[in-house]
């Protein structure tokens, strides 16, 4: 990810951003079910932190963990002498031990670590080896497993798919746009590509010369990211197009960093809300679409946050990942939810979990998001229940997982096919879904 420091500074390329920010939520309707506790104070590190600082955008920057020497700071400032082990395992473990299962999580996965403090403030650190949080964020050996012997490093094929730098163009009437990454969700190398002009003029002479093109996802990697102007201008440029009637941000910030909603000095958020409203007087939809994975990641804050993009008429949709000892029950699944649903957030997809580098341990059987579906399905209204989904490997496309042509449970080898998918030879394609090993279960 690319530097962050500069969106502090006096100014930003060419815009003014204030240097002492005022914080007020006082316009935001309080419907918080939640009570507005300073959760932040169990980190030593942020004891002192007022509200008005915690809501800073400015502030959360300053204060992000993103290099091993910061993970190492924190962890031991706040670990404690002894804890339960990970997975309900017997026992209690002391903290070199859980020190350890860090340090060969973190040698052996693919991922990096980016915690922004609200992340941090979040997580259980009684317990972070068994906190659905913690083990989001930050891998522990002890509970990775052999990759499938079928994985890919870009398994979605989105390389095969992508006509012109920064766009993958798969679906006949939708593109991603991806302004900055290198598949950032992927583990296809550890490079990252600059903000190039040339780069995003080239994007959009694809997308306005694309008739059948209707429907843009703007990612960056993570659009939270996207400085404020250039965001209001890639808005602007595709309202204008005629052939563009939706475009979405694609975005984890509501749920990793939902503070910076509630920030009434940062141009982003005003940014943001402006492309929304233009949007809609241009007779566009327009969407945030985030990533929540479970109910602990909800706050006060988080309420706040979405009633007040809410209010100023931002549709909002979530797009969950179904991960083995996170959210694979019903229990949890249902009351993230119904917690969306309260906070007037879509719960717009399920996924099960790609089969990628160092993640086999969060995968879960075909079966599960099955069983998960037809036991949640009937507990929330019809347009609030997610579509539980595949994302078939080889460029196979999104999938309902109930719409599989063979499964079979002993072999784990589902099939389905993507009538709409016919370039590039596809046509008739069968596409191969497999569930984890049992020997990994």
């Amino acid at each position: 990810m690319r530097n962050m420091g500069s969106m502090t500074s006096p100014t930003y390329l060419g815009h003014h951003v204030p240097t002492n920010p005022s914080i007020n939520t006082s316009q935001v309707s309080s419907t918080s079910s939640l009570k507005e506790q300073k959760f932040w104070h169990q980190v030593p590190k942020f004891r002192s932190t007022s509200n008005n600082e915690f809501l800073s955008w400015s502030w959360n920057i300053k204060n992000v963990v993103e290099t091993k020497e910061k993970l190492w700071d924190l962890l031991n400032a706040v670990v404690p002498e002894r804890m339960p082990r990970t997975g309900g395992k017997a026992g209690m473990q002391t903290r070199d031990e859980f020190l350890a299962d860090v340090a060969g999580g973190l040698k052996s996965s693919t991922m990096s670590v980016r915690l922004m403090p609200y992340v941090i403030s979040m997580m259980n650190w009684q317990d972070p080896a068994n906190c659905p949080i913690f083990r989001q964020f930050v891998p522990l050996k002890s509970i990775m497993i052999k990759d499938h012997p079928h994985l890919q490093l870009d398994s979605l094929h989105e390389q095969a798919d992508t006509p012109v730098d920064g766009i993958v163009h798969r679906y006949p009437d939708r593109a991603l746009f991806l302004l900055y990454c290198v598949f950032w969700s992927y583990g296809v190398g550890k490079g990252l590509f600059k903000l190039s002009l040339k780069r995003l003029k080239n994007a959009f002479a694809y997308m306005e010369s694309r008739d059948d093109l209707k429907d843009i996802v703007v990612s960056g990697g993570d659009a939270y990211y996207i400085p404020h102007h250039i965001l209001d201008w890639i808005g602007d440029i595709l309202i204008k197009m005629k052939n563009i009637e939706r475009f979405r941000f694609a975005s984890k910030g509501l749920a990793v960093s939902p503070n910076r909603f509630l920030d009434t000095s940062d141009p982003w958020v005003e940014a943001f809300i402006r492309v929304s409203d233009k949007a809609r007087r241009a007779g566009k939809h327009f969407a945030l679409h985030t990533h929540f994975n479970h109910p602990n990641e909800i706050s006060w804050i988080t309420e706040k946050a979405s009633r007040k993009l809410f209010e100023a008429g931002v549709t909002i949709r979530n797009q969950s990942v179904l991960l083995r000892g996170i959210n694979d029950d019903v229990a949890t699944m249902s009351s993230l939810i119904q917690k969306l649903g309260h906070m007037h957030i879509q719960p717009y997809y399920v996924y099960l979990c790609d089969m990628v580098p160092k993640v086999e341990h969060f995968r879960t059987p075909l079966q599960t998001g099955l069983d998960m579906e037809s036991q949640i399905r009937g507990s929330i209204s019809g347009f609030y229940m997610p579509n539980f989904v595949v994302d078939l490997p080889e460029g196979g496309g999104k999938r309902l997982a109930c719409s599989f042509d063979s499964y079979d449970r002993d072999t784990g080898v589902s099939t389905f096919r993507s009538p709409v998918l016919t370039g590039r030879g596809k046509a008739g394609k069968i596409y191969k879904y497999y569930d984890p090993l049992k020997s990994a279960l």
